[in-house]
């Protein structure tokens, strides 16, 4: 296989999942500038941002509302 075929492939894996990583991150509860700080940190250092944000990272993500108006379609 060609090295410049597997270099591309991982590439959009990594972009792919850094993409998955943001999109977490600004689920979550936290306040806006931890989620900024996450996101900044995945932008700028792509691989180990998303180790660090796996091994550190905000766990839960914001539950929708649960009552019977908003419920309605």
């Amino acid at each position: 296989m060609d090295m410049t075929l597997v270099s591309v492939v991982f590439a959009i894996v990594l972009l792919l999942l850094d993409a998955w990583v943001i999109a977490s991150v600004w689920r979550t509860t936290k306040a806006p500038g931890t989620k900024l700080g996450w996101a900044l940190l995945v932008i700028i250092l792509p691989l180990v941002g998303v180790v660090i944000w796996g091994i550190f990272g905000p766990r839960g993500v914001a539950q929708p509302p649960t009552s019977k108006e908003h419920s309605k379609g």
